[in-house]
């Protein structure tokens, strides 16, 4: 190694044409098409995008797809929207001519899908394409064809009405790019999901789409909530909540799935901005952030929202593709999304008992530029504007179970009582399983329910609504609990003490090495005082206090509230466990505990008969 000596560096070569040495000369439409090409339309899917987003532009009612061999073979798109001039035609295939926009101020307040001009010039520059259009009130259609980037001349053509696009052969004069194209049932699968999109955010369309001469997907005009089941399925209609929030110029609609629908992959994910199929990291950040304590680990929510936003208020004018937006206020688009799904979430509790109007006095810390009246609508009321109450009888064990304390002490005023024969969703009890579950029976069947889960969700929305008010209820201990703490422990403790009284905890140092807890939130007395508090410490250390109150709040909340929520094999009186099932009834997201596990499930009179081969 000692002795090797490598090789001078070769000079660069003053050949023509490698970098650094041949002069800038300017590139022909043909090459900058091809180019263009390579962002626009980097596969059959892409290419179908651009015509089908065309035809809407068109103002048609009614659009016909077919394609062979993926589309890699052939695009044909029809539609009878309002045609194009004669005259216009050979300049529909030039590049960066388009009727969309004409000045800055129409592509600042752009509404039309497209805009950009150089679809059909990039489509034309990798394939054959024939264009056919035909105007309402002119005699015959007129047609023109591009061949390697070469127009043709303008002939009369056959077409009642509207528009005809056919792409033959893509990517046949630029075979480098064709060999990067997948198999045919794979090419299709990305056009099938083409198609899906275009007819969720357009559902007044009728559209037709065939492959390889077979019809696939046959959808008529209709209201958005059919097209949302006839794209997605009858399961994901059945297992949906309706979404639709608005204020201030701001709009949210669809349907989101329920948490008990969540799925293994991001597959039926689907958002539109103004129309367009965007993927947006603040919007996915905002879906994910609803959803953060009602799904299990790794699972992911379905969902298909449409959100209208002044077209001044977002940039679409960020990639060739046109898949990405960017919002002048993320900070406000996000809230805006993350509280409307976050009140619609709300409704996943048994019987889905509507949810109450919001009082901006409930704004959170993260309020960010959202306006006040906003919150003044979708913010979450304390659970006393709402709740209804208990029965007599599961009344007199409710402190017993949630915290052992005087009803005096803290606790949300009773409503209008029940009227007798109420039928209550989760019906009443009849028993006990192993110290876990609950039996219970309602009209439909049996019900069964994760006591600890159930539990634990109804004192983690109460911890969130003490917090909200600012007025988080403390139970002095009688006999004030020690432990030997670590240096970390202890002096978090010291520096985090007011963040530690507003939440409920009165915690001190009893020596060199010993703290002592004093005090605890009242709904939490039942716990296990050490094990709740070193949990507290260790949350409060790793996060700060501020970042605990603010980012990591609800964190915080879930760990107190697993810590304080009633144990297995813990034996319930009948009444007590009727408390329960009451509670669940009236709590926000009571379908999931605060890891997203579901708290209850119900068998039905049919599912026992199956059972039992009962009628068979």
């Amino acid at each position: 190694v000692r002795n090797y000596n490598p090789p001078p560096m070769a000079p660069l070569s003053a050949a023509a044409g490698e970098p650094g040495t041949a002069r800038i000369q300017a590139l022909p439409d043909l090459l900058i098409n091809q180019i263009a090409a390579g962002e626009v339309v980097d596969r059959p899917a892409s290419a179908l995008k651009e015509m089908l987003e065309n035809s809407i532009d068109a103002g048609t009612r009614n659009i016909e797809v077919e394609l062979l061999a993926g589309g890699i073979k052939l695009i044909r798109v029809t539609d009878d929207g309002n045609g194009i001039e004669r005259d216009d035609l050979t300049l529909a295939l030039a590049r960066h001519a388009t009727s969309k926009i004409a000045t800055l101020d129409d592509l600042e307040s752009v509404r039309s899908l497209g805009f950009r001009g150089e679809a059909l010039a990039s489509i034309a520059a990798v394939s054959d394409l024939t264009l056919t259009s035909r105007r309402a009130r002119a005699a015959h259609a007129w047609q023109v064809a591009a061949a390697n980037g070469l127009l043709g001349e303008l002939t009369p053509a056959p077409l009642g009405g509207g528009t005809r696009v056919e792409v033959r052969d893509l990517y046949h004069s630029t075979p480098a790019r064709r060999k990067f194209l997948r198999s045919e049932a794979t090419e299709f699968g990305h056009c099938d999901e083409v198609f899906k999109r275009i007819a969720l955010s357009h559902p007044h369309i009728g559209m037709r789409l065939q492959h390889n001469g077979r019809a696939q997907r046959h959808f008529p005009p209709q209201e958005p909530s059919a097209r949302i089941g006839a794209v997605l399925g009858e399961a994901f209609a059945n297992d949906s909540l309706p979404v639709h929030w608005d204020i201030e110029g701001l709009r949210l609609t669809g349907a989101i799935g329920k948490p008990g629908a969540s799925r293994g992959d991001r597959e039926h994910q689907y958002l539109f901005v103004n129309g367009r199929f965007v993927r947006d990291k603040v919007i996915a950040h905002a879906v994910k952030e609803a959803y953060r304590d009602v799904l299990h680990h790794d699972r992911h929510p379905a969902y298909v929202l449409f959100l209208e936003v002044p077209p001044e208020r977002v940039d679409v004018n960020v990639h060739p593709s046109k898949s990405e937006v960017r919002f002048r206020d993320g900070q406000a688009i996000h809230q805006f999304v993350l509280h409307a799904l976050g009140r619609v979430l709300a409704q996943t509790r048994p019987g889905n008992a509507p949810v109450a109007p919001a009082h901006a006095a409930q704004a959170p810390a993260t309020a960010g530029a959202v306006p006040a009246a906003f919150y003044e609508r979708y913010s979450a009321p304390p659970l006393q504007q709402t709740r209804m109450a208990l029965e007599d009888s599961a009344t007199r064990f409710y402190d017993t179970l949630f915290a052992r304390r005087e009803p005096a002490a803290v606790d949300i005023e009773p409503g209008p009582a029940l009227p007798p024969a109420a039928e209550q969703p989760l019906g009443y009890a009849i028993g006990q399983l192993r110290g876990i579950y609950v039996l219970a029976q309602n009209s439909q069947g049996l019900i069964i329910v994760d006591m600890h889960a159930a539990h634990e969700r109804i004192v983690y929305e109460k911890l969130k609504q003490a917090m909200d008010r600012q007025s988080m209820p403390t139970q002095q201990l009688l006999i004030p609990a020690t432990f030997l703490a670590s240096a970390l422990e202890q002096s978090t403790c010291a520096e985090h003490d007011g963040l530690l009284r507003q939440i409920g905890f009165e915690l001190g140092a009893l020596g060199p090495n010993t703290l002592v807890v004093r005090a605890v939130p009242a709904m939490l007395g039942d716990a296990n005082i050490v094990e709740l508090a070193r949990a507290v410490l260790h949350e409060v250390a790793q996060y700060g206090g501020t970042e605990v109150l603010r980012a990591h709040r609800d964190r915080l909340l879930a760990t107190m509230a697993c810590h304080g929520a009633v144990r297995a094999n813990r034996m319930l009186t009948l009444a007590e466990m009727n408390a329960l099932l009451r509670e669940m009834e009236l709590t926000e997201r009571a379908d999931q505990c605060n890891h997203g596990r579901p708290t209850w499930t119900q068998i039905t009179l049919p599912d026992l008969d199956r059972m039992f081969l009962r009628g068979q």
